[in-house]
C-alpha cells in the first residue's frame, strides 16, 4: 500500500511522530490551574520538576535530580527509592516557594501500578503537597528499598561472586546494598528536615 498523499493528509508534529509528546494530554495538563510535577527517568537516574506553563516556555519552580541525592549519602540510580527521594526533595523545595498542590505529568510513560513515577508521587505527597491520585497505583513495599536489600542479602549468601558483579557500581562507591533500607530512612529524615 502506498503512502497517503493528497489534500486530506496531515503530517503530525515531529515530537508526536517520534512518540515524545502526547499533545492532547499536555493540553489538558496545561489548562489546569495547578503546577505540574514532571517525572522523567533515564537509564542512569530520575528527574523530578515542578513546572508552570508560560506562553514563552514552561517555567521550572523546583527541580531534583538523582545526582543531587549524593550529598545526602544516597547513590544515584534509576530505581523506586531514588524516585521517591527525588520527589520528596523537589516537593520540599516547591513548598518553600508556596506550592501546595500539583498535577502529575508522567509524559509518555504508561501508568503502571508500582512504577517509578508513582514512587516520585508518593514522595511529593509525603512532603505535604496534595493532588488527586489513586492509592492503588502506589506500591509501598518497593519504595523503601527493602526488596533490593533482601535480594542483595540472598545473593550474597548464595554466590559472593555474582553479588559483587550485580552490585559492582554500588560497591565501587562504598555503598552496601544490604543496608539500603536503613540508609533510605536516614536520607529521608535529612531531606524532611532540610
Amino acid at each position: 500500500m502506498g503512502q497517503a498523499t493528497g489534500p486530506v493528509y496531515k503530517v503530525a508534529f515531529r515530537r508526536r511522530r517520534k512518540n515524545l509528546t502526547n499533545y492532547s494530554k499536555r493540553l489538558a495538563l496545561v489548562k489546569g490551574e495547578a503546577p505540574r510535577m514532571v517525572v522523567r527517568k533515564s537509564s542512569r537516574g530520575v528527574l523530578v520538576q515542578f513546572m508552570e506553563f508560560s506562553p514563552v516556555g514552561d517555567k521550572v519552580i523546583s527541580s531534583a535530580q538523582s545526582g543531587m541525592l549524593k550529598q545526602y549519602g544516597w547513590p544515584a540510580r534509576c530505581n523506586s527509592p531514588t524516585a521517591y527521594l527525588c520527589g520528596l526533595l523537589a516537593a520540599r523545595l516547591a513548598s518553600k516557594k508556596g506550592i501546595s498542590s500539583f498535577n502529575l505529568d508522567i509524559g509518555m510513560h504508561s501508568p503502571t501500578k508500582g512504577s517509578l513515577v508513582f514512587a516520585a508521587l508518593k514522595g511529593a505527597l509525603d512532603a505535604g503537597l496534595s493532588t488527586n491520585y489513586s492509592q492503588e497505583m502506589i506500591s509501598e513495599d518497593r519504595i523503601s528499598g527493602e526488596a533490593i536489600a533482601s535480594f542483595a542479602k540472598l545473593l550474597k549468601s548464595q554466590d559472593e561472586q555474582k553479588f559483587r558483579k550485580t552490585f559492582s557500581s554500588y560497591l565501587k562507591e562504598g555503598f552496601d546494598p544490604q543496608n539500603m533500607a536503613e540508609v533510605f530512612k536516614s536520607v529521608k529524615e535529612k531531606i524532611s528536615k532540610s
